[in-house]
């Protein structure tokens, strides 16, 4: 309790761990309560939570509420699962995937993510996930990221498509995306002019945080 109050004056960092996957998992109390941050970046709570909420928002929380099953690729300490549970009352079925072991036992061990019954963690890659599942989601979130990188992959045409036929229809894709210099806002363009305009909406929200951009993807029926 006594770290928690003094942590509105300075951030307290409670644990600290080498990451092969991450570079760095750390654990800080800031503000009031507890982040999830690698070396360089917010991995889960704290501004990320923020970014991830106003993209549920945008969606329609009451849509949310009536879908059946989300999946989650990259789970970090879980903090969008923790919204979607706790703030938006979701009462489905989510999947998240997360390629660091490390990470969920650090989600488990400091945010309960392991309490969360409705809650399948599954310890793979997102791209290894997405082209081995045969599931249909109502919600799929892309919040992949190691440190401040993203992987290519996750902007290619083939694996866009494969997430996309993963959708029901009315479904959505929220993909989370970092933009750090000029590169970055050319790539996000270049992905979004290539989704399949006949078959998605698609929108780009305004930017809430400086170095992320959201792109939302709705399946017409």
């Amino acid at each position: 309790m006594i770290k928690k109050m003094f942590s509105y004056l300075v951030p307290i960092k409670i644990f600290e761990k080498k990451s092969a996957r991450s570079k760095a998992i750390e654990v800080t109390w800031a503000n009031g309560e507890l982040v999830l941050d690698s070396e360089n970046t917010n991995y889960s709570y704290g501004s990320l939570q923020r970014i991830l909420r106003y993209g549920l928002k945008n969606i329609g929380f009451e849509k949310i509420t009536s879908m059946k099953h989300i999946l989650l690729l990259g789970v970090a300490g879980g903090s969008v699962i923790k919204t979607l549970v706790d703030e938006i009352k979701y009462k489905g079925k989510i999947t998240g995937v997360e390629i660091d072991p490390e990470m969920i036992q650090v989600a488990n061990k400091y945010f309960k993510l392991n309490k969360i019954k409705q809650l399948e963690v599954i310890i793979d890659d997102a791209f290894e996930f997405v082209l081995k599942t045969n599931k249909k989601y109502d919600l799929i979130i892309i919040d992949v990221f190691e440190d401040t990188t993203m992987p290519n992959f996750l902007f290619e045409s083939f694996f866009s498509n494969r997430v996309c036929g993963l959708l029901k229809n009315n479904g959505f894709v929220l993909f989370n995306t970092m933009i750090l210099d000029e590169k970055h806002n050319i790539r996000n363009q270049k992905y979004v002019s290539e989704i399949n305009y006949n078959q998605h909406t698609v929108k780009m929200l305004p930017r809430i945080e400086e170095h992320n951009e959201l792109i939302i993807i709705e399946k017409l029926a």
